[in-house]
This record gives structure tokens, sequence and C-alpha cells, in this order.
């Protein structure tokens, strides 16, 4: 190999120069990091076990304040009910790091919030052992 422009630099900016030079290049490579990589995912049985765990407490839940499950779709993961006149609806969802979040709502003839939807969370609370 070829370094005559090594001598070439080192003659134009001096030793000193070349010193300055040769700390800064130095310093732009130790700049350089290559991370190592990602952790491998978890296993998927660990989110669908969540899952269905979680969408069974949800349709126990929507029984559990006497409500009529009209669908469930565990596709979507949307369970509809009725109570009263009341529609109420649950949303389960798997999140990308594997946990599942549940939605809650529910709407009265005129649209207002019912009280049914802090008895829906409160059933499927107790279902999954948190009260």
């Amino acid at each position: 190999m070829n370094f005559a422009w090594i001598s070439r630099i080192r003659r134009l900016a001096g030793p000193a120069g070349f010193i300055i030079l040769f700390v800064l290049s130095a310093a732009l490579l130790d700049g350089c990091y290559v991370y190592a990589p990602p952790p491998p995912p978890e296993p998927a049985y660990y989110a669908s076990t969540s899952f269905g765990r979680s969408w069974n407490a949800a349709l126990d839940a929507m029984e559990d304040v006497g409500a009529r499950i009209v669908s469930a779709d565990q596709n979507t993961g949307i369970i509809r009910g009725t109570r009263d006149g009341i529609d109420a609806t649950i949303t389960v969802r798997g999140q990308a790091d594997g946990r599942v979040r549940v939605g809650f709502s529910s709407r009265g003839p005129s649209g207002q919030e019912t009280g049914l939807t802090k008895q829906l969370y409160q059933a499927y609370e107790r279902r999954m052992g948190r009260m």
C-alpha cells in the first residue's frame, strides 16, 4: 500500500499539525459505535394467554353487570352488549409489547354517559383478580 499521502500531510502541517490531525481522526473513529442487536421478542404464547384471559374476563364482566351480549368478535376485540336500553362496548386490544389494553364505554338513549361503564370496569377488575 502506498501511504505517501501521510508524509505529504506531515510536511504541509508540520509535526504538531500532524499530531493534531491524527488525534482528531482518532476521535472521529472512536465516536463510531455499533449497537448490539435487540433482544428477541417474547414468545407469542405470553401475549395470546394474556389476551385470552382478558377477553374471557371482559365477556364475564358483561354478564356480571346483567348486560345481554349482542356481539363478540375476538378477531376485532370488540364485545357489544345492552342493558335496559343502554349500549355497552368493551374493546380488548393486544399491544406490540405483549400487554393488553381494555377499554370500556356505554351510552344511554340520549347519548349521555351512564354508570354502566364503571360497573363494567369494576366487574372486569374483579374477574382479573385485582379487586
